[in-house]
């Protein structure tokens, strides 16, 4: 092993160092188990601090490059490989890309359309009604603007959030409701609390994209399931089960993302079987709830939480920027996690929360939400019938949430759309994003809220004529 290190660089030396043995590894000079350079050899030989050496060493363990052994030194992992084998994260061509993409989504307006984005369209939003609650609570609450949270939230919106729970089947007090700083604090917090280096999760193949670079950020094994109209593949997740032992399943119950589908309740009875059988933590993350207008059967109201942890939130509906998501579990988990959100951001917005409790006591966001459900059951209709008129193919006709999840029937690999797609001013993500390990897909996630503008509908008939792919047919369920 061999590093080019400049201190003149103003690169900091336990990057390089971090950078210098990832590429090392990435070459497949280094064999899995290959020890590295003592924490004193390697600062003697470079004539640098042992610091650095440290600091890059634990950030390498936490990335599962390499491992500890106690009173031995560090190794390359066999998880390093193993990740780069199935084309995860640790493929920086693919991290950079998909870094590219997400980056893109939070692009002030301009002239590219995010037809592939997860947002709301601002004029969708109900802009006054949060002003109206951000004037309210700056008059009656005003130490809420420089106070924090509790890090269980306030005490009132968890009361308001149990009670919508709660309509939902879901039984619990408030004592089992945690406010987080988004789903994806949620997720992150559950993510630390269940799992450790080399345990194994499932996932919906396809799915949510950056549960999938967290979980292998932490050194968390993930096993895809495909998931079908019907919701995951039992076939395929109760062989996997054969072979593994998760401690959790990560899936969205209603309006999945990115396929749109809702879990049959026979499905949904069945995988509340099997993580009783195979002892394992279902995470139900429902933050498109709201997006539903007759409620259908969740798991954590089946299961009445024993072995369901259940995420919601209203970012997806009321704000992005306001960041409210929440966990409702058993009591024992729910003071765990406040245990660890208190470590790791010690409370949360307390504004944040203010704000939108007054939208909920006051009536505002159950009229927004009435228009929301509306226009987005038509956009969603309209975008359907745009694509079929035009020869693609739709995963399923979605009943609801934001997205379509389709095809055009002559391209196997979508990233072919993406230049197709630039050249009519939109910006589309290829369907391998939403693959655990990046496999290639030939489908799309498109945000019907911005399908019927007119660069939209270019790209949609463009696409048709592109020269068909060569290579054989990808799988149709993802």
């Amino acid at each position: 092993m061999k590093l080019e290190l400049e201190r003149g660089s103003g690169v900091p030396l336990t990057d390089q160092i971090v950078a210098g043995i990832e590429c090392w590894i990435r070459s497949r000079e280094a064999h899995v188990g290959a020890k590295l350079p003592s924490i004193r050899a390697l600062s003697v030989e470079y004539g640098i601090s042992r610091f650095p050496v440290i600091e890059a060493y634990d950030r390498l363990v936490a990335l599962g490059y390499i491992e500890s052994r106690h009173g031995s030194g560090f190794y390359v992992s066999g998880r390093s490989h193993a990740a780069l084998d199935h084309g995860g994260v640790s493929d920086p061509r693919r991290a950079e890309d998909e870094s590219n993409y997400i980056m893109q989504q939070f692009n002030q307006p301009g002239d590219t359309l995010k037809l592939a984005s997860g947002f709301m369209p601002e004029a969708w939003r109900d802009m006054e009604g949060i002003a109206q609650a951000i004037r309210h609570v700056t008059r009656t609450d005003r130490l809420s603007t420089i106070d924090y949270a509790t890090p269980l939230g306030d005490a009132t919106l968890r009361d308001h959030l149990r009670a919508r729970t709660a309509q939902l089947g879901i039984h619990a007090d408030a004592s089992q409701v945690l406010v987080t700083s988004g789903a994806s604090q949620a997720v992150d917090l559950l993510v630390r609390y269940l799992l450790k280096a080399g345990d194994t999760m499932f996932v919906e193949d396809p799915g949510y994209y950056n549960l999938f670079g967290l979980l292998k950020l932490h050194g968390v094994n993930v096993v895809g399931i495909p998931r079908t109209s019907m919701g995951p593949d039992l076939d395929v997740l109760q062989a996997e089960l054969r072979r593994h032992r998760p401690r959790a399943m990560f899936i969205n119950t209603v309006f999945h993302n990115p396929t749109g589908t809702v879990v049959a309740p026979s499905v949904a009875f069945r995988l509340l079987q099997l993580a009783r059988e195979y002892d394992f933590k279902i995470i139900e993350d429902d933050i498109y709830a709201d997006f539903q207008t007759d409620a259908s059967d969740r798991l954590a109201a089946l299961d009445q939480l024993e072995h369901v942890i259940y995420i919601g939130g209203l970012s997806k509906t009321l704000s992005s920027s306001l960041r409210i998501g929440f966990i409702v579990a058993d009591r024992a988990i729910v003071k765990d996690l406040a245990d660890i959100k208190v470590l790791t951001s010690i409370g949360g917005s307390l504004f944040a929360e203010a704000v939108a409790l007054a939208m909920l006591e006051r009536g505002a966001y159950h009229k927004f939400l009435e228009r929301l459900r509306r226009r987005m059951s038509e956009a969603l209709g309209v975008t359907a019938r745009t694509l079929e008129s035009l020869g693609w193919q739709l995963f399923t006709t979605p009943l609801g949430g934001k997205f379509v999840w389709a095809r055009t029937p002559h391209i196997e690999d979508s990233q072919r759309l993406v230049e197709c797609a630039a050249s009519c001013g939109v910006v589309v993500a290829p369907g391998s994003y939403f693959r655990p390990h990046g496999q290639t897909s030939p489908w799309l996630r498109i945000n019907a809220a911005f399908a019927d503008d007119p660069r939209a509908r270019t790209f949609f008939a463009r696409a048709m004529t592109l020269a068909p792919d060569t290579a054989p047919k990808a799988e149709l369920v993802v």
